[in-house]
């Protein structure tokens, strides 16, 4: 029998670089407590305890950043420590009375702890114009002006229930924002435009026009050179052509903006999971700090705030009053938008006669 090939590709079995309690345990948890928001005890069957300090982190980290955090589960975790998927970094310990010391040298140093029970959750986001090639927004200017303003609601449970916030800067949606109680998405509201002049001397027509997911992209003669039009009634504007072609630019600085959408959750809780639904269609892009985007997460945070009961989640609590009331107390207009015309739901509107939000 041959022996095992070792090689240094894919990732490694993630139960190497589990806390050695967490090891010991797993799968034998008993209950888990949240001692104050951002820190929490799990214990296991066998009587053994992990606690976990949870801080918010801005996702796209300095090396310098990195190696703090790293001093402190040095210092106080055995060197374990843990990414949650809203960018938040959890240090882990076994021992009671590191918790306040790791809080204190997180908070020295600026750090806040917070995100758990009651609280409004970090901001999981996409790259935005850091990094994203079909980006219509940033994510971390957007993200860094929403935390500011809802900074009192991450460090302390002021808070109906959870608050799951979410940003993804295009309509590809690497941001989770369909399962966020609120979500923020980047919009483009324009077809890509096409460089005939470069087109056929770096795009494969064929490639191009196959990477459509509508079947938007259509063969053309430009002065008898093959090149491609866009079919604008057809387009989704999702910047699957812009991959493939570099030369059908996306990115419109007048047209592109945020939409906002509500009532996405994972959790059983309560309610069956949840999709989120449109409540904003469109605001624009205002850098550096975005005023009608976190004007809009603000009011829906209070309306939560002054109409949820205890541990109710957003989409719950608009379903409880109803989205009639909820456009009236957060004051955003109800439009043609928000009506489903997905021009490919057939069995909506065949089988019912209803306005989708």
């Amino acid at each position: 029998m041959a022996e095992e090939r070792i090689t240094d590709q894919g990732a490694k079995d993630y139960k190497e670089m589990l806390h050695p309690v967490m090891l010991k345990n797993y799968g034998q948890w008993k209950y888990h407590e949240i001692l104050k928001p951002g820190v929490l005890v799990h214990v296991a069957e066998s009587g053994d305890k992990i606690y976990s300090v949870r801080v918010a982190s801005p996702r796209l980290l300095s090396t310098k950043s990195i190696r703090f955090f790293m001093s402190i589960a040095d210092k106080y975790g055995e060197g374990y420590l843990r990414f949650t998927t809203r960018n938040n970094v959890e240090i882990l310990t076994d021992k009671e009375e590191n918790v306040e010391s790791i809080i204190k040298d997180l908070a020295d140093d600026g750090w806040p702890i917070g995100g758990t029970g009651r609280t409004a959750s970090n901001v999981v986001h996409t790259q935005g114009w850091v990094h994203c090639h079909t980006s219509a927004t940033d994510a971390s200017g957007v993200v860094k002006a929403i935390m500011d303003e809802v900074f009192d609601d991450f460090v302390a449970e002021n808070l109906p229930g959870k608050l799951k916030m979410a940003l993804a800067c295009c309509l590809n949606m690497c941001g989770a924002v369909h399962a966020s109680d609120i979500s923020v998405l980047g919009i483009h509201r324009r077809p890509p435009t096409v460089d005939y002049n470069m087109l056929g001397q770096i795009c494969e027509i064929p490639t191009t026009i196959a990477s459509c997911p509508t079947g938007a992209i259509r063969q053309d003669i430009v002065d008898g050179v093959k090149a491609m039009k866009i079919v604008e009634d057809q387009c989704m504007y999702c910047g699957a052509c812009y991959t493939a072609c570099p030369n059908m630019p996306l990115a419109d600085p007048l047209n592109d903006g945020c939409s906002i959408w509500v009532g996405g959750k994972i959790a059983n809780a309560r309610t069956k999971p949840a999709f989120t639904k449109l409540v904003v269609p469109y605001l624009p892009n205002n850098p550096p700090r975005w005023p009608e985007v976190v004007d809009a997460v603000k009011k829906i945070i209070q309306v939560y705030k002054d109409n949820a009961k205890k541990w109710e989640r957003v989409g719950e609590m608009i379903e409880r009053i109803g989205w009639a009331k909820f456009f009236k107390l957060t004051g955003f207009e109800f439009t043609k938008y928000h009506i489903d015309d997905y021009k490919l739901a057939t069995k909506s509107y065949n089988t019912s006669a209803h306005l989708r939000f």
